[in-house]
């Protein structure tokens, strides 16, 4: 979900829309705690959500595991998600954020039983993280990267306005802000090999899967507008996609006409075991 390596644009790069983000992002499905805890063989100890962003997939586990733990490097969605937690009064003492990142995790050798990056794997230094993964991780311990695919299905030209965006504002960002001001991510879909590649896991594979929430126009467009590149272009420059924008909300709202309806969401997990 958020950038959780120890680069500076990273984490800067999802400051300030936080409120916008918890709204209009998917919460992790139930699915992910039946996979991982049938991979693991038992009900987890520790779980430690890494990158974990306003906690949308870390109270997920609340019930689940003994012990939470979510792990943020960015003040303002790790402030969100300590004020949802406060929200709880105490029906969840075992969760717990703290701000920390992928590769300095504040955990003892072999004390994690799972260890998840929910959209958030492709922002971390992969090398230094998984090392430290596989530190804190115990014998037959599991790590699971997962993420959903964007745009979520709704129709094609719909889904085509959406890509258009997302081109323009990486294009924007690669013309006009100086490189070292920029983020850097790695491909989702190098996770897998990556993860093969560290030597750190006895097995690895990929799980696809699915999920259906209910979504309005107003969410659409609001998970559009939560992408960290047209964030930051309108951080920048607040008029430079306004008319990609409109018209992208006028067609969704022009497919939605008012409803709220069911719309699917593709995951793909990247799991291993060590």
């Amino acid at each position: 979900m958020i950038p959780a390596g120890n680069s500076k644009p990273n984490i800067e790069r999802f400051l300030g829309f936080q409120d916008e983000y918890d709204r209009y992002r998917p919460e992790a499905p139930p699915i992910v705690i039946e996979l991982l805890t049938q991979y693991l063989g038992r009900r987890p100890s520790l779980v430690a959500d890494v990158g974990c962003g306003t906690g949308l997939s870390t109270f997920l586990w609340k019930d689940a595991a003994d012990t939470v733990t979510g792990v943020e490097p960015n003040p303002d969605m790790l402030g969100k998600a300590r004020e949802k937690l406060s929200l709880l009064e105490a029906s969840a003492p075992s969760l717990s954020f703290i701000q920390g990142f992928s590769n300095q995790l504040p955990f003892s050798p072999g004390s994690v039983d799972i260890i998840t990056c929910s959209q958030s794997f492709h922002w971390m230094d992969p090398d230094s993280t998984l090392q430290e993964v596989s530190r804190c991780l115990r014998p037959g311990g599991i790590f699971a990267a997962y993420d959903c695919d964007w745009p979520l299905v709704l129709q094609p030209d719909i889904e085509a306005r959406y890509n258009h965006l997302i081109a323009a504002s990486d294009a924007w960002l690669a013309e006009l802000q100086p490189a070292a001001e920029q983020a850097r991510k790695w491909d989702k879909e190098g996770h897998l090999s990556r993860m093969k590649a560290s030597g750190v896991f006895t097995y690895a594979r990929e799980i696809v899967f699915h999920n259906t929430e209910n979504c309005d126009a107003q969410r659409y467009v609001g998970l559009m507008l939560s992408q960290g590149g047209i964030q930051t272009v309108l951080k920048l420059d607040p008029a430079a996609l306004t008319q990609d924008i409109a018209r992208f909300t006028a067609d969704v709202e022009q497919f939605f006409q008012g409803r709220t309806l069911p719309v699917l969401i593709s995951y793909r997990m990247r799991v291993g075991v060590k």
